[in-house]
């Protein structure tokens, strides 16, 4: 962003990011469609609520934007002249609190894929889809006790 967007400009501009439903998102349960459909999105009663679960077979897909969380990127790395105190703390904050929701699923038992936003703007489609089907065809499912 421009260091010389007014302040109310500046905020209309961060409220407008979506948090939910992104082209990313939308891009991964498009190929998660073709072989595994079934999922359920942003579960909030999965710690960290996943952008797409899986809960019968406790596999949790979180799709990252590479800015806001912090990834080791090009995009990620970038680091606003603006305010760059704040967004530093921010971007910390993230990534502490994605570390906590990973290790709250271990706990759980449930295991989990971060899908960065710059792999699928790579346009590696199909090294994405391989890398989804693995993740999630390889899960076990629970089975449905016959009492």
């Amino acid at each position: 962003m421009k260091p010389d967007v007014p302040d109310a400009a500046r905020s209309a501009i961060m409220r407008a990011v979506r948090g939910e439903d992104t082209a990313p998102e939308r891009a991964v349960r498009r190929l998660l469609c073709a072989f595994a459909p079934g999922y359920r999105l942003h579960r909030k009663d999965v710690p960290g609520r996943p952008d797409v679960a899986y809960v019968g077979r406790k596999a949790a897909i979180f799709v990252h934007g590479c800015f806001w969380h912090g990834h080791d990127c090009a995009r990620g790395a970038r680091a606003p002249k603006a305010n760059s105190d704040y967004w530093r703390e921010k971007i910390a904050k993230n990534r502490a609190r994605d570390a906590r929701n990973l290790a709250a699923l271990a706990d759980l038992g449930w295991r989990a894929l971060v899908v960065w936003e710059c792999e699928i703007r790579r346009g590696s489609e199909d090294a994405l889809a391989r890398r989804l089907r693995a993740f999630v065809c390889d899960a076990p499912q629970k089975r449905a006790s016959k009492e």
